[in-house]
């Protein structure tokens, strides 16, 4: 399966970090063809063989993977060995210090993280929608792993995934008066009578306000609506599409 590899984490040999492509699995259209999501309409056992074929290119046992039923919360569930590929959370942020149990965010433009800290071996993974970064998902799973593990702000590395980008997310009105009560008004354009949000700003934006240095910060920086040959896109693809994924493991040796 294709995936993109962090560039990011490339010199810590005890991670693999890496974020998929629409490509190089078996489903039929229109998840063609790497859909790694059971909830979309998707053949079930197409969906099994997408896993186990990623499992095999990132070399981690699929059976032990967590991933999460999303629903653009603000919930973050704790990760540890009870838990397993048959009992995903219902949440939207996913941390563990466990090795060998891979966490996985799914999204199909929204912004899917994976975070890493190097001093305390813990993981991360974070799906930040428009709600979810409103509702600073991302910052809460960071105090998070900082009350559960030790981590500190200015040791933590963030990798943002492919995500839809404010050249194609178009919102209504209501959203952006939202959007700049909450104090984000940089993430909105306006072109015309249209108004378009960026929701990677938001984030960059609490990551700033949190004190977190940029060379730890690495963006997938395509627009998957941009894109949308190469990842899933609910936008572009008219709704019915499969999802792309972020993986994050920690490796035992």
């Amino acid at each position: 399966m294709k995936t993109i590899t962090s560039s990011l984490l490339s010199s810590y040999p005890k991670v693999t970090a890496s974020f998929t492509t629409r490509h190089g699995g078996v489903s039929q259209p229109p998840f063609s063809n790497a859909n790694l999501a059971f909830h979309v309409g998707d053949n079930v056992v197409d969906v099994q063989q997408n896993h186990l074929l990623l499992s095999k290119t990132l070399s981690y046992d699929v059976e032990k993977l967590v991933f999460m039923s999303q629903i653009h919360s603000d919930n973050i569930v704790i990760v540890d060995e009870t838990m397993n590929f048959m009992t995903p959370p219902r949440c939207d942020a996913i941390i563990t210090n466990c090795p060998n149990i891979p966490l996985m965010v799914m999204s199909a433009d929204c912004t899917p993280i994976l975070l890493y800290d190097p001093f305390n071996e813990a993981i991360g993974a974070v799906h930040a929608g428009r709600e979810g970064a409103l509702n600073e998902i991302l910052p809460k799973t960071l105090r998070a792993m900082g009350k559960t593990y030790g981590t500190k702000l200015n040791e933590i590395h963030i990798l943002l995934g492919p995500s839809i980008h404010g050249c194609c997310y178009e919102v209504n009105e209501p959203i952006a008066k939202n959007v700049i009560e909450k104090g984000y008004t940089d993430s909105l354009q306006r072109i015309g009578e249209k108004v378009f949000l960026d929701v990677n700003t938001i984030l960059v934006q609490q990551l700033e306000r949190l004190g977190i240095q940029k060379k730890h910060i690495e963006i997938i920086d395509e627009c998957t609506s941009c894109f949308h040959e190469t990842y899933f896109s609910y936008r572009a693809d008219a709704q019915r599409t499969g999802r792309i994924a972020g993986v994050i493991v920690l490796q035992s040796t």
